[in-house]
């Protein structure tokens, strides 16, 4: 599927399973996207659903997604998340905001990646990438990822909050970079606000 601007394919995620969206977004907090990856790919290789994983010894958890960093408690808490989603929604993970920030360590970033990865739900989630990108480009002027939330809702139309995070998440990894932005290749360089010379 190609992107708004041509320049980037958006990813299918975790083939949009909700519970699988949900853990690998648990996962994904506080840690790179490719230990990310490692960490939910060996997690699932070996724990195919949220039964299993329910039901798995917590020590064999941290094991398997140590590489995500913080594992003690991501393990516990995915094993917590399972369990609750197990007992209070017949094994479905819910499809509404409220009741996904009713499960333990959900923030608004970890519910709006479920709704509009797996739910194609419109949603902003803003991770680092998309708070440091609004930011640099001068669209918003927010100190922390829920304001820049609330910003970007009220300026972007509501039929691009669905792939504004994948598009920006690639553009912070190739392009804008954290460390080096590569603004000699960047497309929109006249429009933003950063100046890297």
């Amino acid at each position: 599927m190609k992107s708004l601007s041509g320049l980037y394919t958006l990813r299918v995620f975790e083939d949009r399973d909700p519970y699988r969206v949900l853990i690998r977004t648990i996962l994904s907090q506080r840690t790179r996207d490719e230990n990310t990856d490692q960490a939910s790919a060996n997690l699932f290789a070996k724990y195919k659903n949220i039964e299993e994983v329910a039901n798995a010894p917590i020590e064999d958890l941290e094991v398997l997604v140590r590489v995500a960093g913080f594992y003690r408690v991501k393990a516990r808490r995915i094993k917590e998340v399972s369990n609750l989603i197990l007992d209070q929604y017949g094994g479905v993970v819910p499809d509404n905001m409220k009741e996904l920030l009713e499960l333990p360590g959900v923030g608004r970033k970890t519910a709006n990646c479920v709704l509009v990865y797996a739910f194609q739900e419109p949603a902003i989630p803003v991770d680092t990438h998309v708070h440091r990108i609004s930011n640099l480009w001068g669209i918003v002027n927010t100190k922390t990822p829920e304001e820049t939330e609330e910003e970007l809702v009220k300026i972007v139309p509501k039929d691009f909050w669905i792939d504004l995070n994948d598009l920006m998440v690639q553009f912070g990894q190739t392009v804008c970079k954290p460390t080096y932005p590569q603004c000699e290749q960047c497309p929109i360089v006249e429009l933003c606000d950063y100046d890297s010379s």
